[in-house]
């Protein structure tokens, strides 16, 4: 495939999306494009999907603008999208990230997130309502993740995770790592199903949007987003110095 908009719609699809992609280019930045690309997805111009099957291509179709449709993140580093429910009954987004989400960068995982939230706005659906023990489970993932799997150049306070978890919009869950480690406090919890860390979605978190918090919040603010405020309180604990830096070693 000879340009982005070639490869996006050959790696992910939708059938038709290149043609929208060489026009959205000309008139907005990258990213802003392809949170509009979401809404098209979602809202059917590229054909009628399920709101779930809407959901997953939405993403996977922003991710690939995002990393320029070269690497493999958009396919493996999202395995799927889910319309899950909260205890309450009320429906949610989830997005489940693996491991090779690494290969799309901290800036391209947080904005599959903010994504999602595109997209479970455009669904009409309600924000994920974690309960403490799911706050604490993904907590207890970060660092055993730092411990026993790679060592951060970043690591944000264990008040700081809990906060971010207890404020994200959508689900950030995901498969177990390659190496099956296994969490030791919080197990059993019904809506993750395993009791193993789940590396792409610790990547996603703290590599993505808890370090990248100063570019979401741009974006945030430019497009008028609401619900993201709370992200202000993360940005002056972003060590300036390392913003570019990946939290985990490549």
């Amino acid at each position: 495939a000879g340009d982005l908009a070639a490869r996006v719609e050959t790696l992910v699809g939708p059938l038709g999306i290149a043609e929208a992609i060489r026009e959205l280019d000309k008139q907005m930045p990258r990213e802003e494009m392809a949170l509009k690309l979401v809404e098209m997805i979602v809202d059917g111009k590229f054909g009628k999907l399920s709101e779930q099957e809407a959901a997953q291509q939405a993403i996977r179709t922003a991710l690939a603008v995002l990393t320029e449709g070269i690497v493999i993140a958009p396919l493996e580093g999202i395995t799927h999208v889910e319309i899950r429910k909260n205890f309450d009954g009320s429906p949610y987004l989830a997005l489940y990230f693996a491991s090779p989400i690494r290969a799309a960068g901290g800036t391209a995982a947080a904005l599959a997130v903010l994504a999602g939230d595109f997209v479970r706005r455009r669904l009409y659906l309600s924000p994920y309502k974690p309960d403490e023990k799911e706050i604490e489970r993904f907590a207890e993932e970060v660092e055993i993740y730092r411990t026993s799997i790679a060592h951060e150049q970043y690591a944000p306070p264990r008040d700081d995770i809990m906060f971010a978890l207890q404020n994200l919009p959508v689900e950030i869950t995901g498969e177990p790592t390659e190496q099956d480690i296994a969490v030791t406090a919080f197990r059993d919890l019904e809506r993750i199903g395993h009791n193993l860390v789940r590396g792409g979605a610790v990547l996603a978190l703290v590599e993505g949007v808890m370090q990248k918090a100063p570019k979401i919040m741009k974006h945030v603010n430019k497009l008028n987003i609401d619900g993201w405020g709370w992200l202000s309180d993360l940005i002056s604990k972003v060590p300036a110095a390392d913003e570019s830096a990946p939290v985990f070693p490549k």
